[in-house]
């Protein structure tokens, strides 16, 4: 071999050393501060339900886990109260939660008023928009929402309720919930909720018993 190929063949080597002392170091920062050593098998991939069928178009994101409550959680509406998702019992309700720092949030939600105009004949139908923004911000969101898309006002200056769901603080984030309260899809990214497949959705689970 000349000496040319060597020292290629000697860099490939030590640079696949490096990969593999890469991986390595990583996989031990993972791990570290756990008490067992064995590795650790990745958490099963949750089964989809029927509802899987409507990921497509505009909603290509969407994610049909096995029913789950929705969250204890406590925001606010535009007067102060308190409000929690026990509150729209019965109604499938569809939670979207942004804010005005989230240009794609304010993208989508003209799509979310001409949604709950599309069921605005519908008791048993709502359409909750819960904004991130913190008190420096929520005039901001509170004009953004009155200008824009004429729905109800909700906020949780704590900007916590984005990490109780799948998305874990990712926005724009919206989640189906069923007349039980449970979130039965979810759409971490923006969509156009006044598509067809959405409107299909939203059919299906208003045709439950």
């Amino acid at each position: 071999m000349s000496g040319s190929k060597r020292t290629m063949a000697g860099v490939a080597a030590a640079a696949l050393v490096g990969v593999i002392g890469c991986a390595a170091l990583l996989y031990v920062n993972h791990h570290k501060g756990r008490k067992d050593s064995a590795p650790v098998a990745a958490e099963p991939r949750q089964p989809s339900t029927r509802l899987i069928t409507y990921a497509r178009g505009s909603l290509s994101r969407l994610q049909a886990p096995p029913p789950s409550p929705a969250p204890d959680y406590v925001f606010k509406d535009a007067a102060g109260r308190d409000v929690r998702f026990a509150d729209f019992a019965g109604k499938v309700t569809v939670v979207n939660l942004w804010a005005t720092w989230c240009a794609p949030c304010k993208i989508e939600m003209p799509t979310l008023a001409a949604l709950a105009e599309h069921y605005k004949d519908r008791e048993d139908f709502a359409v909750v928009t819960v904004s991130m923004d913190v008190e420096k911000t929520a005039g901001e969101a509170r004009a953004f929402i009155a200008r824009n898309a004429p729905l109800d006002f909700y906020i949780d200056p704590k900007f916590q309720l984005a990490f109780e769901f799948p998305g874990k603080g990712a926005m724009p984030q919206t989640l189906v919930l069923d007349r039980k309260g449970q979130v039965r899809a979810v759409v971490v990214g923006e969509a156009d909720w006044a598509s067809a497949e959405a409107k299909a959705l939203f059919d299906d689970l208003l045709a439950e018993k």
